[in-house]
């Protein structure tokens, strides 16, 4: 990356050309006083400026006018500027932390073309991939992008992919720009930039991806995962938002769920519900609508498991869009999570 115009230079921008004109014990003492927010963002920077014009680095430093130095200008960034800087910041193993995130962010942007892309074509794209490689795309886009991919590949490919993103880890940068180059080169010209979010696999991408899957594939999924590794599958399901999890919401996040679900829904997601679950939906519905549900409870007769896990699945659906939108929050803590097991 070469910096040329002044005037585009971001704040971080800005202070990475100011630090680079530094030697190192300098800028060290510096970087020093940054969070590991702002180092992280001003390292993204030094990474990415392979090269900054004379004219770019004058006009930095007067804008930080007590930083003046004299002479040339230095124009050299990239990595071992940026290893070299974080080390004699933090010392060798929070400068390796500061760079693993870095890295794992910047290997995100590698996909962000194909973030606008329906997932159709998106499957057109990878039809003819290894399974190993459609899982690293995968988790490299947003999680309902990434399971609308999922849930039309073909039935074996799919338990492929997810065993694949359930145990796979952060991939090297090499092996990324290798991917991201071969599927930019073939969709490029349909495809335009948007901002990528996950950039690792493991467990948590592929519950993300699974927690915003339709019922049918959610179940589909973990089944064909359970016949190839109980234990993970196991430990997919554990951190997986379920019907139950209303019991570990605030009232107020229960009843913004609750306030979109039909009666007859929430009578048929009652059926043989527990005791706690029965007691926190009454507790934080209206009057009316616990009468509605009553009506709805003495019309039901016999009905299948799977209308009641339909049922539920509406009110888990819920769950999870509200919280994609910020109304409620899903991230409970360790100890939480133990209460309700």
């Amino acid at each position: 990356m070469s910096v040329q115009r002044p005037g585009t230079l971001s704040g971080a921008q800005r202070v990475a050309v100011i630090l680079m004109q530094l030697d190192q014990q300098h800028a060290a003492e510096v970087m020093k006083e940054f969070t590991d927010d702002e180092a992280e963002a001003v390292t993204a920077e030094i990474l990415a400026m392979q090269r900054v014009d004379s004219f770019i680095a004058e006009s930095a430093v007067d804008e930080f006018y007590d930083l003046t130095t004299e002479g040339r200008r230095l124009s050299r960034g990239g990595r071992d500027v940026a290893v070299g800087l974080l080390e004699a910041s933090y010392g060798a193993e929070r400068a390796a932390g500061v760079l693993d995130r870095v890295a794992s962010t910047l290997n995100g942007r590698s996909f962000e073309f194909l973030e606008q892309a329906e997932a159709s074509h998106l499957r057109t794209l990878l039809d003819a991939e290894l399974p190993q490689t459609i899982a690293l795309v995968l988790t490299h886009l947003r999680p309902d992008l990434a399971s609308a991919v999922l849930a039309g590949l073909e039935d074996d490919v799919r338990a492929d992919v997810v065993q694949c993103i359930a145990t796979m880890g952060a991939a090297t940068p090499e092996a990324v720009a290798i991917v991201a180059d071969s599927l930019r080169s073939r969709i490029a010209a349909v495809i335009t930039p948007r901002e990528a979010v996950s950039v690792t696999g493991g467990v948590q991408p592929l519950v993300d991806i699974l927690n915003r899957a339709d019922a049918a594939t959610e179940r589909a999924m973990l089944e064909a995962l359970e016949v190839r590794d109980p234990v993970l599958a196991e430990e997919v399901r554990a951190r997986m938002v379920t019907f139950e999890d209303l019991l570990r919401l605030t009232n107020r996040d229960v009843q913004a769920v609750l306030r979109g679900i039909e009666p007859a829904v929430l009578a048929l997601a009652l059926r043989a519900a527990s005791e706690r679950i029965e007691t926190t939906i009454r507790g934080n519905i209206s009057e009316r609508q616990k009468e509605l549900v009553d009506d709805e409870i003495g019309l039901l007769g016999q009905v299948r498991l799977s209308q009641v896990e339909e049922a539920r699945a509406a009110i888990v659906g819920a769950m999870r869009s509200l919280d994609a939108e910020g109304v409620i929050s899903l991230q409970f803590e360790d100890e939480e999570a133990d209460d309700y097991v």
